[in-house]
């Protein structure tokens, strides 16, 4: 979203991560996941701007977000609770349990997200669902990077520079289950092209190739998927 948020606040600081509407997304995938349903509640780890938090605040979910001070939209601007608070210092004091937590794009960049993952049981009701989008470092496009002798740091994406953990289908798989949590279903994402050319966002190429990127990802999601959007109890 830039300097911007969503519905025209601004964000104290500016991120360089943005909402993946592609139908192929993990973003997409994660709104499928929680359709509509008045009064449920969900808590957003890592919100960011508030995009996801503002997606499920319209579908009738009472929203509670989590992100460090200054990097999430204005407290309340948005219709859903802001809580400000450093995950690298685990879960801060929480209102009551959810019936389901989003982690988007977030355990990857945690020193210790087994620790988080511990917690979060502790705030999921009974029946309750964990849905967390996860990078997968066994794509294709990685390894080809990695074996030619290359690991590069960017802003975003399968190498971003602030990832602490780069893992493979495997190694987020123990993980949440070291967590505590049992896995029910994985959802393979393909690789956001439009975000890549962003100048030709809605070109039929562009479309096409997200479509294609994501029927691979679907035949072998270890080596094809750019994300796991898994379902974990």
């Amino acid at each position: 979203m830039g300097e911007h948020g969503i519905a025209g606040y601004p964000t104290r600081l500016a991120s360089p991560y943005t909402f993946k509407a592609s139908p192929y997304s993990s973003h997409s995938k994660l709104l499928e996941l929680l359709p509509p349903a008045e009064g449920r509640r969900v808590l957003d780890i890592g919100c960011g701007p508030g995009y996801l938090c503002q997606a499920l605040r319209d579908r009738g979910y009472e929203v509670t977000g989590i992100e460090r001070a200054g990097w999430g939209p204005p407290e309340g601007a948005n219709g859903f609770t802001l809580v400000e608070a450093d995950l690298e210092t685990g879960l801060p004091p929480l209102d009551g349990r959810f019936d389901a937590i989003v982690c988007a794009d977030v355990l990857e960049h945690l020193r210790d997200p087994l620790t988080l993952l511990r917690q979060l049981r502790g705030v999921l009701k009974p029946g309750g669902r964990l849905i967390a989008s996860l990078p997968n470092s066994g794509h294709l496009y990685f390894r080809l990077v990695v074996l030619s002798g290359r690991f590069p740091k960017r802003d975003k994406g399968l190498f971003d520079r602030t990832h602490v953990h780069f893992l493979t289908w495997d190694g987020w798989a123990a993980l949440l289950r070291d967590g505590g949590f049992d896995i029910l279903d994985v959802h393979p994402t393909g690789v956001p092209v439009s975000l890549i050319f962003p100048e030709y966002e809605g070109n039929l190429a562009i479309r096409s190739a997200e479509q294609l990127s994501y029927l691979f990802a679907r035949l072998r999601k270890q080596l094809f998927a750019y994300q796991f959007v898994v379902v974990a109890r």
